[in-house]
């Protein structure tokens, strides 16, 4: 039987897209997420919102991107069996 691509082991790029860094520096990406859904919130109350739709759209982008990023670290979690705890 000829060798498959199953039985080597995985190349670097394969390595570097199937989340190692999640598994590596999830605390990390943790604090990023909490900071980024922090700074929509700072923002909410820091900028008055006679500013126009430029304010409703920074909000709403800095808590997407802190919500998504701290749910793709749990779900990574949560796959693995770890359960959500950090």
């Amino acid at each position: 039987m000829g060798e498959t691509r199953r039985d080597r082991p995985p190349g670097r790029l394969a390595r570097l897209f199937s989340g190692g860094a999640l598994e590596r520096h999830r605390l990390l990406l943790s604090l990023v997420g909490a900071a980024c859904v922090g700074a929509g919130i700072l923002v909410a109350v820091a900028v008055p919102e006679s500013d126009g739709p430029a304010w409703a759209m920074a909000v709403a982008g800095c808590l997407a991107a802190g919500v998504l990023l701290l749910a793709r670290v749990v779900f990574t979690l949560i796959r693995a069996g770890r359960g959500p705890a950090l």
